[in-house]
């Protein structure tokens, strides 16, 4: 979506900046689908059927072509395999060290403790710092009435206070720069360790292990705390085949690089709400990618098809994909009731429209997944949350 200059590529070789843009790019709202069945089998190497001239394939049996002697045909074989492994080699991207399989099956990974303490570490060593926070009111919802939401005037995403249960979603280079690619939210559960973002933001060909959230983040202060998944939950059908009606991930978190504690205790915690009606007042909220403050803007939520939620309203750009769409604010608390992230059609939508898939029956179940699921195993004794393996921050990038 957004356009920037790319150093031209040389005899098949794909630069390292190009390659780590690529990846952040396929989590940005508007990014086409992963590449086909085919283009992926030959990123990873997989043999490709060879198509054999001959009547019956004789051509490919090993025997010479008419004319040709025996050895010539050999030669050239032997050539052709070394040319061509040569432009396999400088031609397809080498997979991304910092995706894992997971359990395809059940939609789920168990992140490992070292990735995510090394990702953390990789933040901070960055332009960013944790710096305590206000403490955070106590929820009223049930004692008070909700908000009315009145749309935005001018009907546009406009800069916004930070929520404390709000936040960026990081995932470091593997240089150690940290980017953050989209936005995600608290929300309650009964081990109060639960965020909600977009499938698409965790999980592309893979569950992304350098992942960092970081709530109520601004001007590169991180007020609550780094944390970092122990299990990511999506559904089977977005890795299948990433459908856009499933585009929806719960993530259970940590403190990074220290025991204890509970997210929803330090941020409060957004409620969440299934099957609610379409054409309800809400407010969306993301954290663009080049800025450390959230933008904000209130609408309604409409339907868009059976399966989606359409939110239109001006003005959230990359890096939002994953954000809250919110109805019935706490006035003293600001959270809300979520019922939608922003993801599904279109990557999430343009600089115009934002969609979510719908939080039905589907998305209950994911969430009831998330919360059944263990909680995080305590480390082991000795073990020290260390920085190893992150390397100094790259210069900025022009």
């Amino acid at each position: 979506m957004s356009g920037s200059g790319v150093a031209p590529v040389s005899d098949g070789v794909l630069p390292a900046d190009a390659a780590r843009r690529r990846l952040v790019e396929t989590s940005e709202r508007g990014t086409v689908p992963a590449d086909s069945a085919g283009g992926a089998a030959e990123g990873t190497g997989a043999p490709v059927a060879e198509v054999c001239p001959g009547p019956g394939g004789s051509a490919c049996t090993g025997r010479g072509r008419p004319g040709v002697p025996l050895r010539v045909t050999l030669a050239l074989g032997v050539l052709t395999v070394v040319v061509g492994s040569t432009v396999l080699a400088l031609g397809s991207p080498s997979r991304d060290p910092f995706l894992a399989p997971g359990n395809s099956a059940t939609g789920s990974y168990l992140a490992t403790r070292a990735d995510g303490d090394q990702a953390a570490a990789a933040v901070l060593a960055g332009p960013y710092r944790e710096q305590p926070g206000p403490p955070v009111a106590a929820a009223r919802h049930n004692s008070v009435m909700a908000v009315p939401l009145a749309a935005s005037r001018p009907l546009l995403a406009a800069p916004a206070a930070p929520s404390p249960a709000i936040g960026a979603l990081f995932s470091p280079d593997d240089d150690g720069t940290p980017v953050h690619h989209c936005t995600a939210s608290v929300v309650q559960s009964p081990a109060g360790d639960l965020i909600a973002t977009a499938a698409h933001c965790v999980h592309d060909d893979g569950f992304r292990t350098r992942l960092v959230f970081a709530p109520g983040l601004h001007d590169g202060i991180a007020p609550y705390g780094l944390w970092v998944p122990t299990r990511i939950h999506v559904d089977p059908r977005w890795i299948s085949d990433r459908d856009p009606d499933h585009d929806v991930a719960f993530l259970r978190v940590r403190r990074a690089g220290r025991a204890g504690g509970r997210i929803a205790d330090l941020t409060g915690a957004e409620r969440i709400r299934f099957d609610t009606a379409a054409g309800r007042p809400a407010q969306l909220t993301g954290y663009p990618e080049d800025q450390d403050t959230p933008v904000s803007c209130r609408h309604t939520a409409d339907a868009q098809g059976p399966a989606q939620l359409r939110f239109t309203c001006p003005g959230f750009p990359n890096g939002t994909s994953g954000g809250p769409m919110l109805t019935d604010l706490d006035p003293v608390t600001g959270t809300g009731a979520l019922i939608g992230v922003i993801g599904g059609l279109d990557g999430g939508g343009d600089d115009f429209v934002s969609y979510s898939s719908r939080f039905g029956p589907d998305v209950a179940a994911l969430y009831r997944q998330a919360v059944a699921a263990p909680g995080p195993r305590p480390p082991q004794p000795g073990y020290r949350a260390a920085a190893s393996g992150v390397r100094p921050p790259a210069a900025p990038r022009s």
